[in-house]
């Protein structure tokens, strides 16, 4: 069952001077799904694409063209419905500073509509002070304020921007041992991120958003399992990136003279290039995300 479907999504941002007109791109004719009971990640740096799409998604933007639809509905037409199945952490969190822990969850919890559940539950879980004001609260603390408010009302999808922003390493994975926790339980979770080691953890799925377009879409497991080598190498003479290449090059990067190579199929014609030059260090070892996520907006590619 599809949760998420967007279909040719296109948004422009008009900007006016005094002269004249000019459109600068938000996101282009970006088409995906997403699965019910799946954990989505939406991986690209900042300005890529990644927001504009959330706020589409939320219909806190209307599409410029295409059309995107939650649960089977209209993300424009039928947004209030949607809505009320549906949890959101943004990228800029801005409480009311004056509340405390506690006011805020409840003014949530009115202003839903809707009865909170796990609230109580998630309280314990992330180890609030409830009784303190927001204003005093590290950004830890209101980035797990975030998430309690996003996830209290048990929704069926929550569509997140960056949500481990502020949070240290053990919190950090402890989230991740809820997301999982919650994608067993049947949620859906569009997770919005630039670090790659996350998106490793708990996705499923991702999509690579590069200057507002879809360049991959790719099951986790699947790219590492076929994602081949990374070689970084240090040579003792002047190499250049086109004599390293070959076949079976997927992207090569030159850093300070170490130059880091993506082998996606036999490794072995890589190699015997690499050995034509003197070699002063050479290492080799498995690819991870951020050794593909790295070759798609930095890397030089062969096809």
């Amino acid at each position: 069952m599809k949760i998420i479907e967007v279909d040719s999504l296109t948004k422009y941002y008009e900007e006016r001077t005094m002269f004249k007109k000019k459109r600068n791109r938000g996101i282009e004719n970006i088409t995906f799904d997403v699965n019910k009971g799946e954990i989505f990640g939406f991986l690209g740096p900042n300005g890529a694409g990644k927001t504009t799409t959330m706020r589409i998604l939320l219909d806190l933007l209307r599409p410029t063209s295409g059309k995107a639809k939650i649960f089977g509905k209209d993300s424009v037409e039928e947004s209030k419905i949607i809505k009320e199945q549906l949890g959101y952490i943004p990228g800029d969190i801005n409480f009311y500073k004056a509340m405390t822990g506690g006011e805020l969850l409840a003014y949530y919890e009115q202003l839903y509509g809707l009865p909170a559940p796990l609230k109580d539950e998630l309280v314990k879980y992330f180890d609030i002070p409830l009784n303190r004001i927001v204003n005093g609260y590290s950004k830890g603390m209101k980035q797990k304020l975030a998430i309690i408010q996003a996830f209290m009302h048990d929704p069926d999808l929550v569509i997140m921007d960056e949500p481990t922003t502020g949070l240290d390493p053990l919190v950090q994975q402890k989230f991740y041992d809820f997301l999982i926790s919650q994608k067993k339980r049947g949620k859906t979770i569009f997770l919005s991120t630039h670090i790659l080691a996350e998106a490793q953890k708990v996705c499923d799925r991702v999509a690579i958003i590069r200057n507002g377009k879809i360049v991959a879409i790719e099951n986790v497991a699947e790219i590492l399992a076929r994602s081949g080598k990374i070689i970084k190498v240090r040579f003792k003479e002047a190499v250049t990136i086109d004599d390293l290449k070959t076949n079976d090059v997927r992207g090569i990067i030159e850093e300070d003279g170490t130059f880091t190579i993506h082998v996606y199929g036999d490794i072995n014609s890589t190699l015997k290039k690499i050995s034509s030059h003197p070699v002063e260090d050479i290492k080799i070892g498995e690819s991870t995300l951020e050794d593909i996520f790295i070759t798609f907006y930095n890397g030089e590619r062969n096809d």
